[in-house]
Order: C-alpha cells, then sequence, then structure tokens
C-alpha cells in the first residue's frame, strides 16, 4: 500500500468527502488534520471492529509522530467514551502488536503509557482508589487530569498528599476542600 491509498481508504471510510487526497499526501500537517477527522468519526462510532485496521493503516505514515498523535488522540477519545477498565483493556490490547510496529522506541513507550494511565483512570471511576505506589506509576499528565476531574474525595486526598507536582497537588487540595464544603 502506498501513503496514498493509506489517506484515501482512511478519509472514505470515515466518509470524509472535502479533504484533497493529494494536499494530504504532500503536506503532514494537512495529513495529520484528517487523521485527526478520521480518528473523531471512528471514536464516536458505536463499534470498535474496524479500529485495528485504522490504526494499522495510520501507523504506516512515514512520518511517525503524525501517526503516533493520531493514535494517542484515539486512545484518549475511545477511553472517554468506554464503559470500564475491562472493555478499554480489551480494546487496547487488540492494538498492541500494531503499536508495537513503530520503529521509534520512545514512540511506543509514550502510547502503552497513555494506554496505562487510562487503565488507571477507569479503574477509579469503577470505585478503585489507588495507593501511593499506584499513583506513582501514572505520568504526571494523569495525575493533573485526576486532580482536575476526579470527584473522590479519597482520591483527590491521595493527589493531595502524594501527587508528583505542586501543582497537581494543590488543584487536588482545593477542589478537595470545595467539595467538603458543598457537602456541609
Amino acid at each position: 500500500m502506498t501513503l496514498h491509498s493509506d489517506v484515501a481508504e482512511l478519509l472514505a471510510g470515515a466518509g470524509i468527502l472535502d479533504v484533497d487526497v493529494d494536499d494530504a499526501v504532500a503536506d503532514e500537517h494537512v495529513r495529520w488534520s484528517a487523521y485527526r477527522r478520521v480518528v473523531l468519526m471512528t471514536a464516536s462510532s458505536r463499534s470498535r471492529d474496524r479500529d485495528r485496521a485504522i490504526v494499522a493503516t495510520i501507523l504506516r505514515d512515514p512520518i511517525e509522530i503524525v501517526s503516533k498523535s493520531a493514535v494517542v488522540a484515539l486512545v484518549d477519545r475511545v477511553a472517554m467514551k468506554v464503559t470500564g477498565p475491562g472493555e478499554f483493556w480489551q480494546w487496547s490490547a487488540e492494538l498492541l502488536p500494531e503499536i508495537d510496529e513503530l520503529k521509534t522506541e520512545g514512540y511506543r513507550k509514550f502510547i502503552r503509557r497513555r494506554i496505562h494511565d487510562w487503565l488507571f483512570h477507569l479503574s477509579i471511576e469503577d470505585g478503585h482508589v489507588p495507593t501511593p505506589v499506584e499513583l506513582a506509576k501514572v505520568s504526571d499528565w494523569m495525575q493533573r487530569f485526576l486532580a482536575e476531574e476526579a470527584t473522590s474525595l479519597a482520591v483527590l486526598a491521595l493527589l493531595a498528599e502524594s501527587g508528583r507536582r505542586r501543582k497537581t497537588r494543590n488543584i487536588a487540595k482545593n477542589r478537595a476542600r470545595s467539595r467538603k464544603l458543598r457537602t456541609q
């Protein structure tokens, strides 16, 4: 397969007709924008059946930062849509063979870490209260995300005490204090 046929297939499969395939092939910025739209359409689908093939196609892009970014966007979107950690784990496990085809080890690690972060987040949404050791294994990005979005006072207290960054700890402290005031 060629980049031209890959981009054309992705756009057609997502029903995106207003992107010039030749422009997308010639300019990685246009291609990234096209991939972003494909990811949005893919993530909004009820079916996850085509996701692995879409990821494999995107990851054939010769500019790995473009393809890595598109796959991370898909991971993020699907993680926000699934019903729990089990569903997300099953979905992400199907993608790992494709992700492992990336040449750049740092990109493979980044995507795997993002998947781990979302599994952590989804387990918290499912009622799990993590330990400081578990919290230390997630990225600064996820700790900050949790500090800004978590509703559990126990999770906010953990972040306020054990968050890696001062800003994360402060956000968690302020949100925990605010939530306590609202419940009184």
